[in-house]
């Protein structure tokens, strides 16, 4: 009944006598309500003062701890065509076992006895080094005898130009004393001469004496001839000298000419020697990658490139493996803004997908199901998706994490930052507040202690 009169019936009219307003007016009831409602307003409050550990949620995979761990696919290095396959998916294999066989595709490398006969050519190059060494060595020894005979030929000539300015010398005196005996020729025909006319000689000493003088003069004669023939010799031995070093300097120098073009040759023919040996290692290394094997122990999840006389190009994924042994980590991806308050060996709880968990994240030790874990490695540089990257591994100080999990399982992570009251993180959700920003004690320990 609606009280919208001025006449009201509850004032005129006891409800209270009646059954079902005794059950609805009794007081008792009201007593026991409110004494509920001041004892869940006592907890309530008290509640708010328990201290709640700030925290940052995200959603991360399970991975390894190192990179050599993690998954991995087995590449050629060379292209060719898969000949025969040695291993089936889900194959243990060890580190060395053979995979797969391939051949080539590239008609350069079709020559079975590619490095037999490359091995022959280094041979026949590494003669032909030795042939250039010899015909340098000649050479030298060519120039060496040319040069010590040069010197004796110049020697020799320096000895004929000696004895010919000698021999001028000599015929210079003889031809001065020829002039000195004209001379007293020419006297004693001028004295007969006047002798005669006196009559004091006669005419025979007169023609005796006129017979010697012309005899003199051509013994004058004569020995100008020799001593011109004595200045011609000192000449032509200074022409022998020219003659014989011109000769000499071409001998030498066309010898050297020989050597170098020799050397030239030489210094070819070793760098052909070293190219076919660098050739000669490629040809051996090639034929070792004809056979894939495994980098390391694991177990073959996928053949990529399937069948066989299937060809692949160089680097081209063929077959994935997974290694035996890893030590399980797991990566986590935090916004930029949380990505201050993440530090290293920084506490985080991991909940793995189908592992039953009940979490309270801001009560870690009241979570159950989850597992304890620390930052190892923080990401400097954003990743794709919009988030840094933040590998985590297992808390030695926890309980150890279930051995079944595989790598590539998800998981749900919890950073647990700094202990505030629960009301404190009520106002700051309400608000959108961040986390407080904070830094760890040993981070300010280590600061002072580098000041």
């Amino acid at each position: 009944m609606l009280n919208i009169s001025n006449n009201q019936l509850n004032k005129k009219v006891d409800l209270t006598i009646f059954e079902s307003g005794i059950k609805v007016f009794h007081k008792r009831d009201y007593k026991h309500f409110n004494r509920f409602l001041a004892a869940f307003a006592i907890v309530g409050v008290i509640i708010l003062f328990l201290p709640w550990t700030q925290n940052i949620n995200s959603r991360g995979n399970v991975t390894t701890l190192t990179p050599d761990q993690r998954p991995q696919t087995i590449q050629s290095p060379i292209p060719g065509r898969i000949e025969k396959w040695f291993v089936r998916e889900g194959d243990n294999v060890k580190k060395g076992d053979t995979i797969l066989y391939i051949s080539e595709i590239k008609n350069e490398y079709f020559d079975p006895n590619l490095v037999s006969r490359t091995g022959q050519q280094i041979k026949a190059k590494e003669a032909a080094v030795s042939s250039y060494n010899g015909k340098v060595k000649a050479l030298n020894n060519q120039i060496a005898a040319l040069q010590n005979e040069r010197l004796l030929k110049l020697e020799q000539a320096k000895n004929k130009l000696t004895q010919a300015k000698l021999k001028v010398k000599s015929d210079s005196i003889d031809l001065e004393a020829v002039k000195i005996d004209l001379s007293i020729a020419q006297r004693q025909i001028n004295a007969f001469q006047d002798l005669y006319e006196e009559g004091l000689k006669s005419l025979t000493q007169l023609e005796a004496k006129r017979s010697k003088f012309q005899e003199m003069q051509a013994k004058l004669i004569s020995q100008e001839n020799k001593y011109l023939a004595a200045k011609n010799e000192v000449i032509n031995a200074q022409v022998e000298i020219n003659r014989v070093q011109a000769e000499y300097t071409d001998k030498i120098s066309k010898a050297e000419s020989d050597k170098f073009t020799a050397q030239s040759n030489q210094f070819d023919a070793e760098a052909q020697v070293t190219k076919l040996e660098s050739d000669f290692t490629n040809y051996e290394i090639r034929n070792k990658l004809y056979y894939i094997t495994a980098p390391q122990d694991g177990v073959i999840n996928k053949a990529i490139k399937g069948g066989i006389g299937e060809t692949f190009k160089e680097g081209e994924q063929l077959v994935g493996i997974m290694p035996t042994n890893y030590d399980i980590a797991v990566e986590m991806y935090v916004e930029p803004i949380d990505l201050p308050l993440i530090h290293i060996d920084e506490k985080v709880r991991v909940q793995f997908d189908g592992w039953p968990a009940i979490v309270f994240s801001g009560w870690p030790n009241a979570s159950y199901g989850t597992y304890g874990a620390k930052v190892v490695a923080i990401e400097n540089f954003i990743s794709p998706n919009g988030k840094f990257r933040v590998l985590l591994a297992p808390d030695e100080s926890e309980q150890e994490w279930p051995k079944d999990i595989r790598v590539g399982s998800g998981a749900m992570t919890i950073a647990l930052l700094e202990d505030v009251p629960i009301w404190f993180e009520l106002w700051r959700k309400l608000n959108g507040f961040p986390p407080n920003y904070y830094q760890p004690e040993n981070n300010n320990a280590s600061t002072k202690d580098s000041k």
